[in-house]
């Protein structure tokens, strides 16, 4: 028998096995280090069920309050959606490597890059104590979420876009902002109604988080209610955000169906 052939043909990868025995002792460290253990997880499920217990049944009695968060959280999302997508327009153009120069689409996605580094709701901190309480300081951080997203998602199916049709619209003396709406545009035109349509979606999922830190909509009316103890009316709004996204997220299916 050749040496070939007394070769093992499934060799063991030691490298892999000391990699996922290192990664499960880090693991049960972390654990440690956090205190996980299995009498804090119970007691927290009987402390998890007395809260419960507090929530039901629901208060339906303020309606009033309700109403008044949930219609500007829902103004929040449209208004930050609306001029998310008109910002990130440009910002995705120029962050096109087979458009623009290399140092344009450098600083651009230099912008998108910064645009996601942080949560929404670390930005919305950031803008509270910028501008103060209230609405404006949650738009101005979807709006930052926005571009973040939508801007990185657009360059990128402008890259994959076909220079053919381009070119065919150069060789007929077009500046380039007819080239744009003529070559480029088009073939991106379905995508960035998903895209536009799935950031209104995740903008009334995300107004409703940054009222918890003073930017307005039911977030605040719902940290409210948790100082207050009102478990009950805690409840309520909470089916009512489930309701919303569920809302929402029929809104932006029927768009993507309407104008892809």
């Amino acid at each position: 028998m050749s040496a070939a052939s007394r070769r093992n043909p499934f060799p063991v990868n030691w490298p892999a096995r000391v990699a996922w025995v290192a990664l499960a002792a880090y693991t049960v460290y972390a654990a440690s280090l956090f205190q996980l253990t299995w009498t804090r997880f119970l007691t927290g499920i009987d402390n998890g069920a007395k809260f419960l217990d507090r929530m039901f049944p629901p208060l339906l009695g303020k309606w009033d309050l309700l109403w008044v968060g949930m219609s500007e959280s829902v103004e929040i999302a449209l208004i930050a959606s609306a001029l998310g997508v008109v910002l990130s327009v440009p910002v995705g153009l120029l962050a096109a490597r087979n458009l623009m120069p290399g140092w344009v689409t450098w600083l651009a996605r230099g912008l998108i890059a910064l645009c996601r580094s942080f949560h929404p709701m670390i930005v919305a901190i950031l803008f509270v104590k910028s501008v103060g309480f209230g609405a404006l300081a949650g738009i101005m951080a979807l709006v930052v979420s926005s571009i973040g997203f939508i801007a990185k998602l657009f360059a990128e199916a402008i890259e994959e876009i076909s220079l053919k049709q381009v070119e065919a619209v150069r060789a007929t003396g077009a500046g380039f902002a007819n080239v744009l709406i003529m070559g480029v545009i088009p073939q991106v035109l379905a995508r960035f109604i998903g895209f536009a349509t799935y950031q209104i979606d995740s903008n009334l999922r995300n107004s409703t988080m940054v009222g918890i830190v003073g930017g307005g909509g039911i977030g605040a009316t719902l940290f409210t209610a948790f100082q207050r103890f009102d478990y009950d009316f805690v409840l309520t709004i909470l089916i009512t955000i489930i309701a919303l996204i569920m809302v929402g997220e029929i809104v932006s299916g029927w768009m993507r169906r309407t104008f892809q």
